[in-house]
């Protein structure tokens, strides 16, 4: 007899667009039970960054659930401009995001999370790599990744599995919704409008979030899951490459490939 598949009760952030809203489609065609929550558009609509907000959602969930089963953050946005000049508001928003929203979310789950459950953090092969005019964002997903790292440790006497992972870049609104400031002076010249120009050019390369999502179900099912999952294969062998390499050797080849100045 083959044996009734368990309906898991899953939360997503950022499920109202690009692959959270790919992985919300997926599940709840798997008939597992979905809870979005986004801006707009979903079960319940917030700002993640609110911790007030966000713990009102998850005590009304509480009382429509028994346990979560996993937990999938993937509320986020990009933000690119020179650290000397973007506007200090702006990087807050990005921090308290990308990064205060992963931790909201955590905080308000882990009471609510089932014996056996799972945390999956999205983070960014930003996190692996740097690049200019990309700090905020860069340093915001090192920070999820390093998050997760210790979340995992201190889990350690738990069932509860923590992982992050590093996305490539994959075809959604992201690029499009990305906040850029072209703020300029006789430091950096064009460079930043052409080192934006140059990234944004490589969409028809992306990823697809068909495949990516795929990807992602695999990572998340599995019965053990790993610190850390990097995805792309490129980015995979540059994860590795770097390693035998000197920091100043990695920062010299990456300036080199995104700062454009003509």
């Amino acid at each position: 007899m083959k044996k009734e598949k368990k309906v898991k009760n899953i939360i997503i952030t950022g499920s109202s667009s690009g692959i959270g809203q790919s992985l919300r489609n997926y599940f709840t065609s798997q008939g597992d039970n979905v809870i979005g929550i986004s801006l707009a558009d979903d079960d319940y609509n917030c700002d993640v960054s609110n911790y007030e907000t966000v713990h009102a959602i998850f005590n009304e969930i509480a009382k429509k659930i028994d346990k979560i089963d996993i937990l999938i953050p993937c509320a986020g946005f990009g933000l690119s401009g020179a650290i000397e000049l973007i506007d200090n508001n702006k990087i807050q928003k990005e921090y308290d995001v990308n990064v205060m929203g992963v931790v909201n979310c955590i905080q308000c789950s882990l009471p609510l999370m089932r014996e056996d459950g799972k945390i999956i953090n999205i983070s960014s092969a930003c996190a692996l790599f740097p690049l200019p005019f990309r700090a905020f964002y860069c340093s915001s997903k090192a920070a999820v990744s390093s998050l997760s790292d210790c979340l995992r440790m201190e889990l350690c006497k738990t069932k509860i599995q923590v992982t992050a992972i590093c996305p490539c870049d994959i075809k959604t609104n992201f690029t499009k919704n990305r906040e850029k400031s072209f703020v300029t002076n006789e430091r950096y010249g064009e460079a930043i409008t052409r080192s934006a120009q140059r990234i944004d050019s490589r969409e028809d390369k992306r990823m697809s979030v068909e495949k990516a999502t795929k990807i992602l179900v695999k990572i998340i099912n599995k019965k053990k899951l790993k610190p850390q999952y990097v995805m792309g294969a490129r980015n995979k062998v540059l994860y590795q490459v770097q390693k035998f390499f000197p920091k100043s050797w990695v920062i010299k080849v990456m300036t080199k490939l995104f700062y454009i100045e003509k």
